[in-house]
């Protein structure tokens, strides 16, 4: 199979679909790889190391797209749009359910989109997990950073120090994101609040974290009552392929401290916020009602060295199986890349999708 790796053109994006130890096991494996020049530069990879591994370098995003297979990080931009084609398979962070446009686009040109965020396997989201531990993460320092008071914030140091009130974090979701967020807050000292729908989730998360985190039921009251005295507030809540619910109203961030945070991870899908919109790395935040908002879409995107490696750590297999059977045989073996399929030939073969823009769904059984 003829595989494409084009140059990210989202805002401030420096991840790369696939690294050249990767592209090199595609190519041991009978594969042909094309590498848009400059592609992995933003993630510290060079052409170079695409030649030496095998990867034939091309000086326009055209002609990676011509491939047979198009890997990447982020959802296709507009600019993009234009380069699909019927059969093309497109193997990417897709989020269809709040992208209308692109969603259109997808089932217009006959494209077939595999959403890394909807492979499932055995109740796990394996392509998800290694961003959302990235985001998790990243959300602690960005939080830590935005309570300064040359940031914006009210000057208040994350861990405290003796005698003085530490930071009040929540955190919305036990997830992935969620709890890699509260574990790396409560071990800098951060007052942690983490709240789920799940008690068992909870009591596993008490087990690792220790009783100086708080875990709370996520219902109304405890949200609005945990927000209202935070000073960071981390957003975490993902459906897979749906709309992210809307967890924090406006009238309770209206009632938050002035020069708070909140720190929407789940924006791709929509957001936990009711007054989020999404930003990016190059002007990450807003006010709003004096609350300081950072909803940076592709936040794993500013570590790119490590998300890239991260990311493609999970992805190369599936990508491997695709490209040895191709699409068909690849879903027919494999339930895992069976349910990451959202568009295939002009069908939308997501329910979660359909559902969440008031589509026509099609079984995607129906359809091999």
């Amino acid at each position: 199979m003829i595989i494409g790796i084009p140059k990210e053109l989202k805002a401030n994006e420096d991840r790369v679909g696939l690294t050249p130890n990767n592209v090199k096991e595609l190519i041991t494996a009978g594969h042909e790889v094309m590498v848009e020049e400059k592609a992995g530069l933003g993630s510290g990879f060079t052409d170079q190391e695409y030649v030496e591994a095998g990867a034939r370098i091309v000086t326009s995003a055209k002609e990676t797209w011509e491939a047979e297979m198009v890997i990447k990080v982020k959802e296709p931009v507009k600019e993009e749009y234009q380069y699909f084609y019927e059969g093309l398979i497109l193997f990417t962070y897709l989020h269809l359910a709040p992208e209308l446009e692109l969603t259109q686009a997808l089932l217009d040109k006959g494209v077939i989109g595999v959403a890394y965020e909807t492979v499932a396997d055995k109740g796990t989201l394996p392509l998800l997990t290694p961003m959302s531990e990235v985001a998790g993460r990243m959300a602690v320092q960005i939080g830590a950073r935005l309570l300064e008071k040359n940031q914006g914030g009210p000057g208040i140091l994350f861990g405290g120090v003796p005698g003085v009130r530490r930071a009040n974090v929540t955190v919305i979701g036990g997830g992935v994101v969620g709890f890699n967020t509260a574990k790396l807050a409560y071990g800098l000292g951060a007052n942690v609040t983490i709240l789920d729908i799940n008690p068992q989730r909870l009591a596993e998360i008490e087990n690792i974290l220790g009783n100086g985190v708080q875990t709370l039921m996520s219902n109304e009251a405890n949200i609005h009552k945990a927000v209202v005295d935070s000073d960071v507030v981390v957003g975490s809540v993902l459906l897979a392929g749906r709309r992210a619910p809307v967890l924090v109203k406006e009238e309770t961030i209206q009632q938050m401290r002035s020069g708070s945070v909140l720190i929407d991870i789940a924006v791709d899908q929509g957001g936990n916020f009711e007054t989020t919109r999404p930003t990016t790395h190059k002007d990450p935040i807003f006010l709003k009602h004096d609350v300081i908002h950072y909803a940076v879409a592709n936040i794993p995107g500013a570590v790119p060295r490590t998300s890239t490696i991260a990311l493609t750590n999970a992805t190369l297999q599936y990508a491997k199986e695709i490209a040895n059977a191709g699409i068909e045989g690849a879903a027919k073996q494999n339930d895992a890349i069976l349910s990451g399929i959202n568009t295939y030939f002009g069908n939308l073969t997501s329910i979660a999708v359909a559902e969440s823009q008031d589509r026509a769904f099609v079984d995607i059984q129906t359809v091999f």
